[in-house]
């Protein structure tokens, strides 16, 4: 697949056809990641960490949220959680155990 350019993260321009179709791919349901890590694979033709650093700009613009604002308030939770948690555990380490 081509690499189409994302909007920035303060466009207000339409969402092209591979930002809606990642986020009608991110709001499936998945019980195992390594499966989506292999749909990812399939189904944009790009690994899935750079699925995830595409993705996490786009859960950034503002046609994403006009697009589907339940599904990118929900990514955006997620991000801010996985962050808080990489976070506290970063905090922790070097501390001695009580």
């Amino acid at each position: 697949m081509s690499a189409e350019p994302m909007p920035a993260p303060g466009d207000d321009s339409a969402l092209d056809e591979r930002a809606v179709r990642m986020l009608e791919f991110e709001a499936r349901a998945w019980q195992q990641p390594g499966l989506k890590a292999e749909a990812i694979r399939d189904e944009f033709g790009i690994s899935a960490a750079r699925y995830y650093r595409i993705l996490g700009e786009l859960i950034d613009s503002p046609a994403a949220l006009r697009f589907d604002p339940m599904l990118v308030k929900r990514l955006q939770r997620m991000r801010e959680a996985r962050a808080a948690t990489r976070a506290r555990r970063s905090l922790s380490i070097g501390r001695p155990l009580d």
